[in-house]
């Protein structure tokens, strides 16, 4: 039985001082018992010999210091994990929003997770069609994979990331395929869209939810993802099915990392985030992956919505280190009509060339990326010295060029938010804008790819 101490000694926000405690242990869960028999949760951030530090996962409001009691239970923060997880919608702390009845758990797991040992892990080489022509044609998605959508504010990252959830498969398997999506710091209306999203195309039976609202405690925000990530772990380790993972946004979770850092009065690192940001967002990061003898998956998608639209901010360049590349949405595209507003140029896939070719997607998709790329390039400055010099200025091919990048982002690009693209329709269309340059143009794709594809169109 867990002793009960009634030795609260102050309250200062969401935190709370319990003196002459004995066998507490950090990230400890707790619970405090009110006067009128109210029970709320805990856990402990610091142990300074008999004293514990503990934060609230709820309002501190109406705890009186002498009447409330607080025991201490022994066991870390856990998830009872089950099947049945999929297809339903739970807050930031496991409890089910949805109106269905509480989970019967299989087991109970830490949401601190374990790392995965590095000699453990499987190289990711899977290919994962997302639908979408700016990421699997040149930004590819590849299984186990970590990469990040970079945003700002009044983007629509929230419709992105609601069409990979929808439309994100594994191809040519059998094999099962979930999404785990948590939101953090969301306002009321943004939920409402993600869940009426997922419902009305029947994604939802696949996906579990886990729901942070913006009104929430900042310490649930911080429990959010890795409530998320160990369900993640239950359905790729435990049920072997390929798990897709979305966590926005990332920005409000640093923000909320901060907010409680300030109440502890650490001494602050870049911009008042804590010093160990870094080694908090690899803890999160790093539990996605592929293991050895293990046929699951856990391939992530955080979305971070960058301050200030600065890639130097804290939160991205530091997210920039741990994963695997990113996916960079462009205000100017935004304001251009392009939807989604993804700028290729930046963007970055470091695992693309792993999951791509023939028996993965088509021997002509890394010589076609390559060129589309370069071809996208050039149209770009053509388009800058149109303006600065006029057209009159340029060469014959430099005008197709500019009209290559123009018919690029309309066409490949711009594919709104409802089209879901197989990856041969996207290597097609890819094969189409190219046609628009003289065959003698395309010298990065070889001889034999142009005769198959270019000179038959």
């Amino acid at each position: 039985m867990p002793i009960e101490y009634r030795t609260i000694q102050e309250v200062a926000g969401p935190l709370m001082l319990v003196r002459d405690v004995q066998n507490v242990a950090y990230n400890e869960l707790g619970e405090i018992e009110l006067e009128n028999g109210e029970k709320r949760r805990c856990k402990v951030l610091e142990i300074n010999g008999t004293n514990a530090l503990v934060q609230l996962f709820e309002s501190s409001a109406g705890i009186n210091l002498s009447n409330s009691k607080i025991r201490f239970l022994g066991r870390q923060m856990e998830l009872g994990v089950s099947a049945d997880m999929l297809g339903r919608i739970f807050d930031g702390l496991g409890r089910p929003l949805d109106d269905g009845p509480e989970i019967i758990p299989e087991k109970r797991m830490d949401v601190n997770g374990l790392p995965i040992n590095p000699v453990a892990r499987n190289y990711p080489n899977e290919f994962i069609q997302t639908g979408i022509s700016a990421i699997d044609g040149l930004n590819t998605l590849v299984r186990g994979q970590k990469l990040p959508i970079f945003s700002a504010s009044g983007l629509p990252h929230a419709a992105l990331a609601a069409q990979i959830a929808r439309q994100a498969k594994v191809r040519g398997t059998n094999e099962q395929f979930a999404v785990v999506f948590a939101a953090m710091g969301i306002t009321f209306e943004e939920s409402n869209f993600f869940i009426d999203s997922f419902r009305e195309t029947g994604a939802i039976d696949r996906t579990v939810l886990f729901i942070n609202l913006a009104n929430d405690p900042a310490i649930e925000r911080i429990a959010t993802p890795k409530m998320a990530l160990t369900a993640a772990e239950y359905l790729a380790f435990e049920k072997n099915m390929h798990v897709l993972v979305i966590l926005t946004d990332i920005t409000n979770y640093a923000d909320a990392l901060r907010e409680v850092s300030a109440a502890r009065k650490e001494v602050p690192g870049r911009r008042g985030y804590p010093g160990y940001m870094y080694t908090d967002l690899a803890t999160i990061y790093e539990r996605a992956g592929r293991q050895k003898g293990r046929d699951g998956s856990i391939t992530l998608i955080p979305i971070l919505s960058m301050p200030e639209d600065d890639k130097t901010h804290p939160i991205p360049d530091l997210t920039g280190y741990i994963t695997e590349g990113q996916i960079i949405l462009s205000r100017e595209l935004y304001r251009k009509g392009v939807t989604p507003p993804i700028d290729v140029l930046p963007s970055l896939s470091r695992l693309k060339d792993k999951g791509i070719g023939e028996g993965k997607t088509r021997a002509d998709h890394s010589n076609t990326m390559n060129q589309l790329f370069s071809a996208y390039a050039r149209g770009k400055d053509s388009k800058e010295l149109m303006i600065i010099l006029g057209e009159a200025a340029l060469t014959e091919v430099d005008k197709l060029y500019a009209k290559f990048a123009d018919e690029f982002e309309r066409q490949y690009v711009s594919q709104g938010y409802n089209t879901n693209r197989s990856i041969e329709e996207t290597l097609d269309l890819g094969w189409k804008l190219l046609k628009l340059l003289p065959r003698t143009e395309l010298k990065r794709i070889s001889e034999d790819l142009l005769e198959q594809y270019y000179d038959k169109l």
